[in-house]
């Protein structure tokens, strides 16, 4: 499935489009299956954190990573 490399630095999530993380967040929230190469790294990013907030998975050490960058900081990811 992970054609893309998972995101762990602000640098890198910074460097997604907004847009595609959230229209991926809301396919990974209500489940649909994971996305094809006709998909963006943002995209698959946002529908990996949906999944991870619906509880059909849980958070692996990228999403892990990334989130606690954001909370050194102070900030939030999406």
């Amino acid at each position: 499935m992970a054609e893309f490399a998972p995101v762990t630095t602000i640098a890198d999530f910074r460097q997604l489009d907004d847009g595609e993380i959230l229209e991926g967040y809301f396919d990974g929230f209500h489940g649909s299956p994971p996305p094809g190469s006709d998909r963006s790294r943002a995209f698959w990013h946002g529908w990996r954190n949906g999944r991870v907030d619906a509880g059909l998975a849980k958070p692996d050490f990228a999403q892990i990573a990334l989130d606690l960058a954001f909370r050194q900081i102070g900030g939030s990811a999406a």
